[in-house]
């Protein structure tokens, strides 16, 4: 038997199945009993006209034969017949027309059915969708009503105050001033002999600093020091012209000879807001390395004295503050005169450059006790001791009383010894090359200094260049122990951090300069001088991070505190503030002008959540919520000199070092603005959406979109915004003179879309700290990056673990090129990376303030020259800053943006361009900051399998 043709018996039968299937279940055959339908009424007429119609002419055609054969044969009956014929043709032709009328008829009504069928499937896909969001917002909306069920627990628990910027209480010059205890001024400390209601902790501490006219000293000034030093204090915030209000009066002296002390003093005590000398800061600028002290028998009264030399009987620990000498620049960018960090070791270990300075007939300075402090034997070295007159000073003038000091003696064979231990090493070990020059070339004639220190040989330039051959740096204190601080020992210190080798200072009796901000022990290595015949066995123990961190920190350091004449004048006001415990002045906020003039209303367009997905919850809807503000006006001062990198000289709103505190207290006690996952106990996908757990209180986000001349490109990226949680406003940075379309249609996105106008086209816009954005976090996008929420949610979960970093999605590394011995930017996918493009990023408003305020200006510079690297700015930024690598989260590598005008990115001419970038600002940061990770950052249950009733944190990340 033959096989069916073509199958059809088999297609009847799974035919006749797929008609029981549809009874069996409706719901999925629906669909082909709607189009059976359309074809049996759209096919059955067209049959039935076809049939009638041939029905039709054939019975006319018949009919007409009979008759006319019959009108042939019986011609009698002709008449009646062909009458009969004419009127069954009409009634055929009649049944025609209606026939065709009824088939128009149902073809109308096909077609309206056919429309109705169309209309109630978008109606079934439309409720579908609406049925979708409305759960969602409904679930959305439990979420959000839990939170502000929270929020009001909150608010009617918390009693913590909302602190702002502190608001000035300022004094007047009329009140009563608190004199405090009476003491001889050689015992003044801070508790006897400084007004403390002159300067309120909400004061900002004001400075008023003398000028030269009123100070009357113009002939003994150096003007080009002492010019330098008052563009300092002219530069900061503190300083004011009103001395009525101020808690601080500062004047600049530079040396006096002996003989006109009492002019000096003539000349303090006819200052016009003297009083005894209350509240004043007397800045010597000294310029004689042979001037121990330029105030010595002096009255200064109850004021602060900041000098280079102090002896030790006149220098009051924990008053009196040690300058570093007026060597710094006056204008310019310090780093263009430092050496690079690296290699960390150099061509000597170590180095040692000067002469002894031994005269007889000026000999070292000796004192004894005033009979009301007890009694010392003449000849006795004193050190640090209080407890002595500056009247009682002592010299051992003649030949015969020095070599009846056994003490001198001991000293100078001291001395002696150290050198030749010094020589022994550099003769007998040939591990190491050192280099030590005990006496000058050129002779002893030409020598300054103090009797009992160590004279420095060369001009700046022949010390500069040897200094940068040496790892590390040797400073002999003076044999003198009556000298607290020389100028000399201050410049070898100033030079040694210069130059980059690290200081070893034999002396830890020294006053180092702003000992109370500087931990000199992280930059300088510090032993007593009889250290001196295991000083080679402990500069072995160093290893080579440990050398390069002494001297990164030595830099930042110079760059911060010692560098300039601003650094300088900073640094003593910053002394005297911390002392007081009041903030540092608060840092200033960039305005955020609208692009739009105040009569323009930008026309608003309702857009649909394209973003939305039924499935997942990724966080509730809320309210703008700006991050609290200066909430440790009072207490960020505990670490704000030893972030070594950051800025120590304002007060911020917020930065991302801020302490952690113990995982129980957001239970106990500290519960305000957590939201713990599962009210503590945890959970999966649903319980993980409706909070954002972690260490911190909630918090939401800043998106910043820096644009130019794409106003489609920009509205698209805005419009995916719309719904996205934890959102507290879009700034658009519009990056070009010429204003927005007026009929450009903006989307309501449910946040403030605020358009800030720019001074110029500048990619450093994107990092200016605008006083608009309220957030400590910031979301930094171009405007053709396409991130879906949920990676968006990702990132920024991601951040608040990791708030001092950069976290974001396109990563990309600096290969180092072998041939060239230079630096390469590179985009190729590597499975290791130094930097997260900020085109797609999460980092912290505090760095907003150190890219536009702190970080080089030259580093802007170039980005504006390039018009390019301003992601690989800040990423060397907060690189140095924490010394941590970027996180990369998802993924994605790079982003396609289809339709989108040719982006700069993709010329050769850019890449070019971050080659150079990167090598350039390798030579302002002095070393490569940037350090490489191999770690991407995915949720916790990424391709974990878990029971079907639960919900992964993410559903695709």
């Amino acid at each position: 038997m033959e096989p069916p043709h073509n199958g059809q018996p088999g297609r009847g039968h799974h035919g006749n199945g797929g008609f029981f299937t549809w009874l069996r279940h409706p719901q999925r055959g629906l669909p082909y009993l709607i189009c059976s339908i359309l074809v049996i009424l759209v096919v059955l007429p067209f049959m039935i006209h076809y049939y009638l119609s041939n029905y039709s002419l054939e019975y006319d055609v018949a009919q007409f034969a009979a008759s006319h054969s019959k009108s042939e044969g019986v011609e009698e009956f002709g008449p009646i017949r062909t009458s009969n014929m004419h009127f069954q043709i009409q009634e055929l032709k009649n049944i025609r027309t209606s026939v065709n009328n009824e088939l128009l008829e149902l073809e109308k009504k096909r077609q309206t059915l056919q429309s109705l069928v169309a209309s109630y499937n978008d109606a079934i896909d439309n409720l579908k969708v609406t049925y979708q969001t409305t759960n969602q917002e409904l679930d959305r909306l439990k979420v959000t009503f839990k939170n502000l069920q929270a929020e009001h627990e909150e608010l009617l628990q918390n009693k913590i105050p909302h602190i702002a910027a502190p608001r000035r209480i300022l004094p007047k010059l009329d009140d009563i001033a608190v004199s405090g205890l009476e003491a001889p001024p050689r015992f003044c400390r801070m508790h006897i002999c400084f007004d403390y209601s002159r300067c309120s902790l909400t004061s900002q501490f004001p400075v008023y600093v003398y000028n030269r006219k009123d100070f009357g000293a113009s002939a003994n000034v150096d003007e080009s020091v002492t010019h330098a030093m008052m563009q300092g204090f002219d530069a900061s915030p503190h300083v004011t012209d009103d001395p009525d209000i101020a808690c601080l009066y500062v004047a600049l002296i530079t040396e006096y000879s002996s003989n006109v002390s009492s002019t000096l003093e003539d000349l303090l005590h006819q200052l016009p807001y003297w009083n005894s000398g209350v509240n004043h800061l007397l800045i010597n600028i000294a310029l004689d390395p042979t001037d121990v002290d330029v105030f010595e028998g002096v009255d200064t009264g109850r004021a602060f004295v900041a000098s280079s030399s102090f002896s030790d009987f006149s220098f009051r620990a924990g008053f009196d503050i040690v300058l570093p000498p007026a060597l710094g620049i006056s204008s310019g960018e310090v780093w263009q005169h430092l050496p690079m960090i690296v290699p960390a070791r150099r061509k000597y270990l170590l180095m040692f450059s000067g002469e002894y300075i031994y005269d007889k007939l000026e000999p070292l300075t000796f004192r004894k006790a005033s009979s009301g402090y007890g009694h010392f034997n003449e000849g006795t070295v004193l050190h640090n001791s209080t407890y002595v007159s500056r009247n009682s000073r002592h010299l051992l003038e003649s030949e015969n009383e020095w070599s009846k000091s056994d003490t001198l003696k001991t000293l100078l064979y001291f001395e002696n010894t150290i050198v030749e231990v010094l020589k022994s090493i550099q003769t007998q070990i040939e591990s190491d090359r050192f280099f030590f020059e005990f006496v000058c070339p050129g002779g002893s004639e030409k020598l300054v200094g103090l009797n009992g220190e160590w004279a420095i040989c060369g001009d700046e330039e022949q010390r500069a260049s040897l200094l940068r051959q040496s790892t590390f740096s040797l400073i002999l204190a003076p044999t003198n122990y009556s000298v607290s601080s020389t100028l000399l020992t201050q410049q070898r210190v100033f030079e040694s951090l210069k130059n980059g080798a690290v200081p070893v200072i034999l002396g830890d009796y020294l006053a180092l300069p702003f000992a109370e901000v500087i931990r000199w022990s992280e930059v300088a290595v510090l032993l007593p001088k009889a250290r001196i015949t295991e000083l080679h066995f402990f500069l072995q123990t160093f290893v080579d991070a440990d050398i390069l961190e002494m001297r990164r920190r030595g830099r930042i350091v110079f760059e911060t505190y010692l560098g300039d004449a601003r650094s300088a004048a900073d640094t003593v006001l910053a002394v005297v503030r911390a002392r007081l415990k009041i903030p540092a002045f608060p840092t200033r906020e960039e305005p955020s002008p609208s692009v739009f003039n105040d009569s323009f209303v930008p026309i608003k367009e309702t857009v649909v959540d394209a973003m939305l997905d039924a499935e997942e919850i990724l966080g509730p809807v809320e309210p703008p919520m700006n991050s609290p503000r200066y909430r440790r006006n009072f207490t960020v001062g505990w670490d704000s000199f030893h972030l070594l990198s950051g800025d120590p000289f304002h007060l911020y709103p917020f930065t991302p070092f801020e302490p952690v505190m113990p995982a129980d207290a957001k239970f106990v006690g500290s519960s305000y603005g957590f939201r713990p996952i599962g009210h503590g106990a945890g959970g999966a996908g649903k319980e993980f959406g409706e909070a954002l757990g972690g260490n911190n209180p909630r918090e939401q986000f800043t998106v910043v979109i820096l644009t130019y001349e794409r106003e489609a490109v920009l509205i698209s990226a805005v419009t995916r915004l719309k719904g996205l949680p934890h959102l507290n406003r879009v700034i658009v940075v519009w990056n070009n003179a010429r204003p927005p379309s007026e009929d450009l249609r903006w989307p309501e996105i449910g946040v403030d879309v605020h358009v800030v106008r720019t001074a110029k086209n500048s990619l450093n816009n994107r990092f200016l700290p605008y006083d608009a954005i309220q957030t400590e976090a910031i979301l930094s996008l171009d405007d053709d990056a396409h991130l879906r929420h949920d990676e968006i949610m990702f990132g920024f979960r991601i951040w608040r673990e990791a708030r001092d970093r950069i976290v974001g999605f396109p990563g990309r590394y600096n290969a180092w090129d072998i041939n060239h011995e230079s630096w390469l930017y590179n985009s190729n996918y590597s499975c290791e990376l130094s930097m997260v493009l900020t085109g797609a990023a999460f980092f912290h408003k505090y760095y907003t303030f150190l890219y536009s305020y702190v970080m080089p200006q030259s580093i802007r510079d170039k980005v504006d020259e390039y018009l390019n690297c301003e992601d690989l700015a800040m990423n060397f930024l907060v690189a140095h800053v924490t010394r941590k690598p970027p996180i990369k989260v998802t993924s994605r590598w790079t982003f396609r943006c289809p339709g989108c005008p040719k982006a700069l990115s993709v010329e050769d001419s850019h890449f070019h361009e971050r080659h150079k970038c990167l090598n350039f600002f390798v030579q302002v940061y002095g070393y490569m900051p940037l350090l490489n990770t191999q770690y991407r950052a995915d949720s916790v249950l990424f391709k974990t399998r878990i029971p079907h009733e639960k919900q992964k944190c993410f559903k695709f990340i």
